[in-house]
């Protein structure tokens, strides 16, 4: 008896055209219809956008920065007199982003025949301000000067030795006008700095033209005083260089109309 063959259904026909497909490598459907991948309300805002607004990148701004905080607080805290001022020196946080140890106060006398001002104590000071290598240097230049180091006052710009200080933030912060006013309260006779960063910084609260190089300026004049005033270079370079110290010398003579002897 011959048997009719029978059709197969739908579903085994397309799951044998499916199984043709796989076996000829293609795994994924394709359709030549266009889709749209973004939602009709996304559609509709792109539409209405302006061409800079769909090109234009988003725009970030960074958060204000906060301010720096002020050197020596307010000024109306300052110390009115020169005995407050080396305690305040060895205890006002904000000197030194609150940092109060290894401090070394200034030393001397108001009045003083001459104040020398350095950046900051000495890697070896240690009871001391100036009592290291450069601090014999300083003594070596009072004794040819003819100055007594009573007569001397001495003084730093920090509180202590600080490696690569950023002097153009301690400006921005106050510094100078605080070593101002421990020169108006010291009132010497005579003022030397040591170091560029030096004179900057007592320069800057004053005048807008700060020393462009270690010269003499003729006066510092501040509040209705007049020191005679001359900045040189720093004390370590002083020690580098003799012929550092012979220029210093004659500056020196200079300055304070001495005759060589």
């Amino acid at each position: 008896m011959i048997v009719a063959p029978t059709e197969p259904d739908f579903a085994t026909q397309l799951s044998a055209v499916i199984d043709w497909w796989r076996l000829a490598g293609v795994a994924q459907g394709f359709t030549d219809e266009p889709r749209s991948w973004i939602s009709a309300s996304e559609e509709m805002s792109s539409e209405e956008a302006s061409p800079q607004q769909l090109t234009a990148a988003p725009k970030l701004v960074a958060p204000p920065l906060p301010p720096e905080p002020l050197i020596g607080a307010e000024r109306a805290q300052w110390p009115a007199t020169l005995a407050e001022f080396g305690a305040w020196w060895l205890t006002e946080p904000t000197l030194d982003h609150g940092q109060t140890t290894v401090r070394l106060a200034p030393r001397g006398q108001a009045g003083a025949e001459l104040m020398l001002l350095v950046e900051h104590p000495e890697a070896q000071d240690r009871d001391q301000l100036l009592s290291g290598p450069q601090g014999k240097l300083l003594s070596a230049m009072l004794k040819a000067m003819g100055l007594a180091e009573e007569a001397v006052y001495f003084a730093s710009a920090l509180p202590r030795h600080t490696q690569m200080p950023d002097w153009a933030a301690l400006q921005r912060g106050g510094l100078g006008a605080v070593l101002v006013h421990h020169i108006d309260l010291v009132a010497p006779k005579r003022l030397i700095t040591f170091g560029r960063n030096v004179a900057a910084l007592i320069s800057s609260p004053i005048s807008h033209d700060p020393p462009n190089s270690a010269e003499t300026s003729p006066q510092l004049n501040h509040e209705g005083t007049s020191v005679p005033f001359l900045a040189a270079s720093g004390l370590d370079m002083l020690l580098a260089k003799p012929q550092g110290k012979a220029r210093f010398w004659g500056r020196w003579l200079e300055w304070t109309g001495t005759k060589p002897t």
